[in-house]
């Protein structure tokens, strides 16, 4: 007897959205045996496109997994690696380009940096990089995460920084500002005082 179309899973016919599954975790497929059968003068087809879509509809309805934010492409943003150095606040970072000197920039003092933002998932949301043009700042006028950072950078490095939300803007701020934890990597290229 051969497989009737809706009775195979959903996922494997729409491949976005198709949650990971464990052993006995599997979704039942079948068939409600309350639904009314295809009129004897129905096309062949019709009855199984319309078990489908009844199918995927009961699918799209029942409670999922929540899914990784994390792409498989986004997998270095993620999350801080375990040699990272980790602060009491919860950032961390991790030295990308040595920079050279020894002197730290203070919590009011403005710097000229080159930076890159990004979220957990991968999608960048600021860089001046990309504009071309470093910025420049006072590091008390900044999110919480880059006051704390910077001072750890001399004149010329380059660190990654996974700054958790509660020193960035917070899970859901608003105002077109990006929720969450933050990644950045950022160059220290001046302390301008």
């Amino acid at each position: 007897m051969r497989t009737p179309l809706f009775a195979l899973p959903v996922c494997l016919l729409v491949l976005t959205g198709c949650p990971a599954f464990t052993a006995g975790d599997e979704p039942s497929f079948q068939p409600d045996p309350a639904a009314e059968p295809a009129p004897p003068n129905a096309a062949p087809g019709r009855a199984a496109a319309a078990a489908a879509a009844a199918a995927a509809a009961a699918a799209a309805a029942a409670p999922r997994r929540p899914r990784a934010r994390c792409a498989r492409r986004a997998a270095p943003l993620c999350a801080a690696p375990a040699n990272a150095q980790r602060t009491a606040s919860g950032l961390a970072s991790k030295v990308v380009t040595p920079g050279r000197g020894t002197r730290h920039p203070a919590a009011t003092s403005r710097v000229e940096v080159h930076y890159t933002g990004w979220k957990t998932d991968g999608s960048m949301f600021d860089s001046s990089v990309q504009r071309g043009a470093p910025a420049t700042f006072p590091l008390n006028g900044v999110i919480r995460g880059w006051t704390e950072g910077v001072q750890l950078m001399v004149e010329g490095e380059k660190r990654r920084f996974w700054i958790p939300a509660d020193l960035a803007y917070g899970e859901n701020p608003g105002g077109g500002r990006p929720g969450g934890t933050l990644v950045f990597d950022i160059e220290l290229l001046r302390i301008l005082d």
